[in-house]
C-alpha cells in the first residue's frame, strides 16, 4: 500500500510540475526557438551539411 501512495504522489508531483513550467515557460520556448533559428541560418551560411 505504501507503494501505492508512492507512485500516486509521484504521479501527482509530475503532472503539477508540466504544469507549471508549461504555463511559466512561453517566454523560455520563444527563446529556444529563436536559438534554434539562428543556429540553422548560422550552419546554412557556413555552407555545412546537416547529417
Amino acid at each position: 500500500m505504501k507503494d501505492l501512495l508512492y507512485i500516486i504522489a509521484a504521479i501527482l508531483f509530475f503532472i503539477w510540475a508540466i504544469g507549471f513550467f508549461a504555463y511559466n515557460t512561453g517566454g523560455i520556448l520563444h527563446i529556444l526557438l529563436i536559438v534554434a533559428v539562428i543556429s540553422i541560418i548560422i550552419r546554412i551560411i557556413q555552407g555545412k551539411k546537416v547529417n
